[in-house]
């Protein structure tokens, strides 16, 4: 773990916006070095989180604390934090170096000092040949790099991320996601990640934590969130679940543990009928209507699908095992 990395904790943090509760009354506790992802739907109050965290927003009520530290009305540059935009928001006219070197041109520090750390932090992004060139000369990935480095240049505790990857296509979103875990490795530091993206989180996070409403919903490793979702939103949200009514409770069954099989297997817990089937590749998802106008969903491995398929219209058995049935609260 990096020297500098520390504790993050949210106390009953609430952001009001006039008469509208943004984020109410959160606590949350962020380990040193822990790679935490807000997850959830536009408007849940992950993107207000995080910039209170930042102090690019007032607390409206509750606490921010660093370490041994209350830095709840510190200014931005006081904390230990450092932030990147979605945006990149680099200067058009400043050459990468600059850029990356710029906050410590503003913090007083010598040319040639601020520059000997710049170029640290481009080796450390493998952007450091391209030391002399402008941002308008870089592609996507390569001023995303230079925007990382640029906020890792003060030595930051904790790097704060407001969806760093939506600008990305998908295949470099991929590619800049591992590179994202590899510095995060490295450095030690906490790094706080807003996204919208399920895939994203899972990929990245040690911590995954749902926002709906300006709550948290559930907060945990991102195994026991897809596994184990507390409510029917964080099931919903994360996807592969199908929410079912079993003897008067709400319950969760995965869309990968449902088998299915012919309609006329007697012994079959419910029926329903084939709307869509989607090749994936390596597997098949098949939508399903059953009764009372409930949607359900199956992801079938390719081969198992092949060797007996079935066709938009079919009716067929599903089936599961006890042991995949997930409770969820009321």
């Amino acid at each position: 773990m990096g020297q500098h990395s520390a504790n993050l904790e949210l106390v009953a943090v609430t952001k009001r916006y006039g008469t509208t509760v943004a984020v109410d009354d959160v606590s949350l506790k962020i380990p040193a070095g822990t790679y935490c992802c807000l997850l959830g739907p536009s408007g849940c109050g992950k993107t207000s989180t995080l910039r209170m965290i930042a102090g690019h927003e007032a607390v409206s009520a509750g606490d921010i604390v660093l370490g041994a530290e209350n830095v709840t009305d510190k200014p931005p540059a006081a904390r230990g934090t450092a932030m990147m935009f979605q945006s990149y928001a680099l200067f058009p006219h400043l050459d990468v170096r600059d850029n990356v070197a710029f906050s410590l041109k503003m913090r007083g520090l010598g040319k040639a000092k601020r520059h000997a750390r710049a170029d640290v932090m481009l080796k450390l992004v493998a952007m450091e040949r391209y030391a002399e060139r402008l941002p308008s000369q870089l592609s996507g990935g390569q001023q995303q790099r230079v925007a990382l480095a640029r906020a890792l240049v003060t030595d930051p505790s904790i790097l704060l991320l407001d969806e760093p990857l939506s600008a990305l296509d998908p295949f470099l979103r991929i590619k800049v996601r591992a590179e994202l875990k590899r510095f995060q490795r490295e450095l030690g530091i906490s790094f706080i990640h807003v996204t919208h993206s399920q895939d994203e989180a899972m990929a990245l996070a040690d911590l995954i934590v749902v926002m709906n409403d300006g709550k948290i919903e559930q907060a945990g490793p991102p195994r026991e969130i897809f596994n184990e979702p507390r409510t029917e939103f964080v099931a919903r949200f994360m996807g592969g679940h199908n929410i079912l009514a079993i003897d008067g409770r709400t319950v969760s069954v995965r869309a990968d543990r449902i088998r299915l099989s012919s309609g006329d297997d007697a012994g079959a817990r419910r029926k329903a009928k084939v709307r869509e089937i989607e090749y994936q590749g390596s597997a098949v998802l098949v939508s399903l209507a059953a009764d009372e106008g409930v949607d359900l969903t199956a992801v079938v491995p390719e081969r198992t699908f092949y060797e007996r398929p079935f066709a938009a219209g079919d009716i067929v058995a599903l089936d599961w095992d006890r042991s995949d049935i997930w409770e969820l609260a009321a």
